[in-house]
């Protein structure tokens, strides 16, 4: 193909992922982890008594990173198969290694010990993301804790809240995500030397029946590459179990992702609380005035894509065929890939939003005071019982008075006026300065400002006490 622009290109590579997220989904770095693990075996085969020479591997570490990819393609195209290509040429730029490279080995030593090490590296990459994430939404709710709003259920006003306390309910979801990632890190092994079904049977062969040997060698390569250990048990493969785990949690992210941002979709919508929208942005091609939530969108788009993908590797757990079957790896390369490559620009864009989230306190504000007096009406009521009235005749009065209010304000368009319906009602012993007492917002948000400063204190800080501060706005591709 002459013109690149007539081939296809993934938008997670041009308008979506990060050059970190890619950089870890890389040709370089996948095939110089492949050498890495050669390198690592070929230490620890010598360790344990092979006759490998400290020639041999300084040999192969100077050439670690400098992959012949041009040779390697030419040797595909003959042999048909990726590892092999790779291990001749390799002992193409190692002469002295080239007799042990691979030693014992099967494709599955390097191309899945090698999957197990980007699901690590890419893991990593989005804790420090999302815990980015939870710090600006921690920020955002702190300042607003105290600032009341219309709370909303079925999608329809309900007792208030805060500003600052509704975003305590997102960051505990991106909480919860980072929790369940750290834990299926922590349990995160690599596959080690297991060979072609997993029994290590031609490794047994190489040390000559030593059982404790072969198990040493596992360690050590645990050990080489950072980890404390290998699968106890496999077949040819690790479980394809462990990427659905991952995906769970990457799905896990993408609802939270997409919780947050119809939340926001919507509080935009009210004129509440707004996205980023830089000065010379242009919110619709057609409509000049119009400020769309299109990172928002975004988030949402995204989010959808991942929560699908999840099914991918689930399916290919369930389908993999006693030690192993092939029909594994075309799918998993782009499940697994494209999940975190979304799950990386949902939390780049969700940084970015979170950063720079913009509220119009006026209008949050006149929004609870067109609904307050209908919350009002219980503390009215019980206030009114408690001067001798009776409870039932002015809880119907209070119907009738509200119903009616609101016919004049949805039917004529008008102001609520039911304060002053109240007041010129002889049932209730009260004035109207005294009924507009019961109008003040911050006597109808419970414990949210408590709530705020604990949430924050107790389960936020613990968790970014691990986690360095990152620039609040993300650099946006597009």
């Amino acid at each position: 193909m002459n013109n690149p622009r007539d081939g296809y290109r993934s938008p997670f590579s041009t308008r979506y992922a990060s050059d970190e997220m890619q950089r870890v989904f890389s040709e370089n770095f996948k095939f110089r982890t492949w050498r890495r693990l050669w390198i690592a075996l070929a230490k620890a085969e010598r360790q344990l008594g092979l006759p490998i020479t400290e020639e041999q591997i300084a040999q192969m570490e100077a050439h670690r990173d400098d992959v012949n990819y041009e040779v390697a393609e030419a040797i595909e195209k003959e042999v048909r198969h990726d590892v092999m290509a790779h291990v001749r040429a390799y002992g193409r730029q190692c002469p002295l290694a080239e007799p042990i490279i691979h030693l014992g080995a099967t494709s599955c030593y390097v191309g899945d010990n090698t999957d197990v090490l980007i699901l690590r590296e890419a893991s990593n990459i989005l804790l420090q993301k999302a815990a980015q994430v939870v710090r600006n939404l921690a920020d955002f709710a702190n300042r607003y804790k105290a600032l009341p709003c219309l709370a909303y259920t079925h999608l329809q006003p309900a007792q208030l809240t805060t500003v600052g306390k509704r975003a305590t309910l997102w960051a505990q979801d991106f909480l919860q995500d980072i929790d369940n990632l750290e834990f299926q890190l922590s349990r995160l092994k690599l596959l080690g030397s297991k060979g072609t079904t997993g029994t290590q049977a031609s490794f047994l062969e190489l040390f000559g029946g030593d059982h404790q040997k072969v198990e040493r060698l596992e360690q050590l390569i645990a050990e080489e590459l950072g980890f404390t250990a290998c699968v106890a048990v496999s077949g040819q493969t690790y479980s394809r179990k462990t990427d659905s785990y991952f995906l769970a949690v990457l799905s896990g992210f993408a609802q939270s992702a997409c919780k947050f941002s119809n939340d926001l979709r919507i509080l935009q919508s009210f004129e509440e609380v707004e996205e980023p929208f830089e000065s010379t942005q242009i919110g619709s091609s057609a409509m000049p005035y119009k400020r769309n939530p299109m990172r928002s969108e975004r988030i949402t788009a995204l989010s959808r894509y991942v929560m699908v993908d999840a099914l991918n590797p689930a399916m290919t757990a369930g389908t993999q065929w006693f030690e192993r079957t092939l029909d594994d790896s075309a799918n998993k390369r782009i499940a697994v890939a494209e999940a975190f490559l979304a799950v990386d620009a949902i939390l780049n864009i969700a940084m970015n939003v979170t950063g720079g989230l913009v509220v119009y306190e006026k209008v949050v504000t006149r929004r609870v005071m067109e609904k307050l007096p209908f919350m009002a009406t219980e503390n009215i009521m019980m206030e009114s019982v408690k001067r001798g009235g009776n409870r039932q005749q002015l809880h119907e009065a209070l119907r009738v008075h509200s119903h009616a209010a609101a016919a004049r304000v949805k039917l004529e368009g008008g102001q609520n006026d039911l304060i002053d319906r109240i007041a010129a009602d002889d049932r209730f012993p009260m004035n109207r300065e005294e009924l507009l007492a019961h109008l003040d917002p911050a006597a109808y948000i419970g414990r949210s400002v408590q709530q705020v400063e604990a949430f924050l204190a107790n389960e936020v800080e613990p968790v970014l006490a691990r986690y360095p501060d990152r620039p609040a706005e993300a650099q946006l591709r597009v």
